[in-house]
């Protein structure tokens, strides 16, 4: 079964709300792709390169961090020594001062910076080195976006050197890339490589952008760092790297340029990035699934929260949402991304299907103000092999208070029910459209479903799922 993601969108408050705005300047589309071909040429991307490095910047951050009294810890995990020496200087929790290394790029001539969130969020001081000279400059968080793991600071200097942004859109798989920053703290390094893959997502957090993934060398203090294409165009912002012992693996990963450039000039402008709120929970379309669905591809409705956008747009569970104005939706990843590039307020139109026929609504959507959360009798084998009970006290099964439906009490080893996936424990919820709030509603529920596989939403603990039936 395939994890199923909870789709929020949440509104993020930052610190810092700045009136001024940013010129960013745009490169040129692509028209072709070259490779060399005299004989006497020396392939070469020294120009490109020096002309964007003079825009990536050293980042040194100092914050404060509270630590245990280590060497005398086990005592005070013992409750006689924790109460002994309850007022003893050694028991009490120091504060030291921890510092780390990073990277940014300088977006505008007039000081403003991006980096990643991580490099820069909760650090009491913030120094940049620029690439040119051994200046230090104190620079001040302008906005934090944590949902993309993106951030702007700035420092008070004019002239500088504002890095060019490519057309993230326009990538493709091979394109020769390189990463800048400084790794390690040894100072401005370049590596290179190419693109090994477009719009990954699911590998790490990053709730509302989908990676660019590439074996161009991305290693610790890389961290908000540029990665640009062979002219030198800023094609993202370095972000992580997929390893196991914290080294370079060949496996790094960037937040497209486009998604840099709308976020900061937000940050800039407002100080804070607003979201989108759908208010639903969704999940991909498993092998089973597609068997029932006309359309292979899309995010299907698991809930819909009361008195959300989508509640009042008359989305209900079940639906497969296969487009938003005129963006396909292959999966729920691309739902998510794309409503978390929406604003508050933000009207929409969504293609969907139910029953085999397609839909379309207007969605005005809202914005987040809290968590979306979804809660999601014996009697023959109304299902086979599974043993059931009507909810009547919804402690006695250590359920929510709200939950309706039917309690799955025992799954038949290499029943039909265990081998669609059933466990003890499951509240069947629905049955394809119909609701369930106990067993004679789902038996009604099955026979009036369509002969051949049907859907059932089931909560399991509190999340919602979706298995098949014959």
């Amino acid at each position: 079964m395939k994890k199923f993601l909870l789709l929020t969108f949440s509104a993020v408050i930052l610190s810092h709300v700045c009136a001024e705005s940013i010129n960013i300047v745009q490169a040129p589309n692509v028209t072709q792709r070259v490779s060399p071909t005299k004989e006497d040429a020396i392939l070469s991307y020294h120009d490109s390169v020096a002309s964007a490095k003079k825009s990536v910047v050293n980042i040194a951050t100092t914050s404060t961090v509270t630590v245990n009294n280590r060497q005398f810890g086990f005592m005070f995990n013992d409750p006689f020594f924790k109460d002994f020496f309850k007022d003893s200087p050694f028991s009490q929790p120091q504060k030291q001062k921890s510092t780390s290394l990073g990277s940014g790029v300088i977006i505008s001539s007039n000081g403003y910076i991006v980096t990643n969130n991580h490099v820069v969020s909760g650090a009491d001081e913030i120094v940049v080195t620029l690439s040119n000279n051994d200046k230090e400059y104190k620079a001040k968080v302008i906005g934090l976006d944590s949902k993309t793991d993106l951030a702007v600071i700035k420092i008070e200097e004019k002239n500088l050197q504002a890095i060019t942004f490519a057309n993230s859109d326009n990538l493709q798989e091979g394109d020769v890339v390189f990463a800048l920053g400084n790794p390690f703290g040894i100072g401005s390094t370049i590596t290179q490589g190419i693109i090994s893959a477009l719009d990954k997502s699911g590998v790490i957090s990053n709730q509302y952008a989908n990676f660019i993934q590439t074996d161009a060398s991305i290693n610790p203090g890389n961290s908000g760092g540029a990665l640009i294409d062979s002219r030198g165009a800023l094609i993202g912002i370095n972000s992580a790297i997929l390893s196991r012992s914290g080294d370079n693996n060949g496996i790094g990963f960037a937040i497209p340029s486009n998604v840099v450039k709308k976020i900061a000039a937000s940050l800039v402008s407002d100080g804070k990035i607003e979201r989108g709120f759908l208010g639903v929970t969704i999940g991909d379309l498993t092998s089973d699934l597609k068997d029932i669905y006309t359309n292979k591809e899309g995010a299907l409705i698991l809930t819909v929260e009361e008195n959300s956008a989508a509640d009042k747009a008359k989305l209900k569970r079940g639906d497969l949402i296969i487009k938003v104005d005129n963006k396909s939706i292959k999966n729920t990843n691309e739902l998510q991304t794309t409503i978390g590039d929406k604003n508050p307020n933000d009207k929409i139109n969504i293609t969907y299907e139910r029953s085999n026929k397609l839909y379309t609504t207007s969605v005005k959507l809202d914005k987040l103000n809290g968590d979306s959360v979804k809660k999601a009798s014996s009697e023959g084998d109304i299902i086979a092999g599974l043993t059931l009970e009507n909810i009547t006290d919804s402690s006695k099964y250590n359920l929510p208070k709200n939950i309706k439906g039917v309690f799955v009490t025992k799954v038949a080893a290499d029943s039909a029910g265990e081998k669609a996936g059933f466990k003890a424990g499951d509240v069947i919820v629905q049955i394809g459209e119909i609701t369930i709030n106990s067993i004679d509603e789902l038996k009604i529920a099955i026979n009036k479903a369509p002969k051949g596989k049907k859907p059932v939403y089931i909560s399991r603990s509190g999340f919602i799922t979706v298995l098949v039936i014959q």
